[in-house]
């Protein structure tokens, strides 16, 4: 399958790797070479089954309007868009192509965000929660869109609005913690992302399950199918 990748940061860089390994033509478009999107017309476009994103949120809607309207499927990995995920929906629809996202492409992560939603009732018996992530100081966006996944999938579960603290600090990859605390006891849960190539693996196979579908998936939703 022949995959685009948009951005090269470690992440972009790692999903090569995986794609490669797994038997796939890459080709990679830094963002340098397509400012405001510039890059991405029908010519550079024609042979691409799916084009991966992994660039920055001021870049990412630029990127998605071409690439859908030349009927591309696109996996995107860039948070802090998700306001627009109302217009992005709509895009795919009129396009009919397939449109895979996520805060975080982790398998691992998927797992602990199940943990999450299973232990959120604990609010609803006299628990107060707290989220913690931890990132690295390159980081674009506070708090980290995976934060803000827990933030609603605790929300819908228990009705409770839970806050976040950030932390940029050196080259940390990425945590997350969620902690219950009450007068009898504390409960901590915790992902703390060793490397990215998590999110490269989890993101390459969403590419591979997207081929022949339609439509907008949360990876969320999708990822015990890959």
């Amino acid at each position: 399958m022949n995959l685009l990748l948009l951005g090269s940061g470690k992440t972009g860089s790692l999903v090569v790797e995986v794609a490669r390994e797994r038997g796939h033509e890459v080709r990679v478009l830094r963002s340098r070479d397509n400012r405001e999107a510039s890059a991405l017309t029908p010519e550079s476009l024609n042979e691409v089954a799916v084009v991966v994103d992994f660039t920055a949120p001021q870049a990412v809607l630029l990127n998605i309007e071409p690439c859908l309207r030349h009927g591309k499927n696109m996996v995107v990995g860039t948070t802090g868009w998700y306001d627009q995920l109302p217009r992005v929906r709509a895009m795919v629809e009129a396009a009919g192509t397939g449109f895979v996202y996520a805060s975080n492409f982790s398998i691992g992560m998927n797992l602990f965000l199940e943990i999450v939603r299973t232990s959120a009732p604990a609010l609803k018996y006299k628990y107060f929660g707290q989220i913690f992530e931890r990132h690295h100081v390159h980081k674009k966006d506070t708090p980290s869109g995976t934060a803000l996944s827990l933030q609603q999938i605790i929300r819908q579960a228990s009705g409770t609005e839970v806050e976040i603290t950030s932390f940029r600090e050196g080259e940390v990859v990425g945590m997350h913690e969620l902690v219950f605390e009450s007068a009898n006891d504390d409960i901590y849960l915790c992902h703390d992302a060793k490397s990215r190539r998590g999110f490269a693996e989890g993101a390459v196979r969403a590419a591979e399950w997207l081929v022949g579908k339609k439509g907008v998936y949360d990876f969320r939703d999708i990822w015990k199918q890959l």
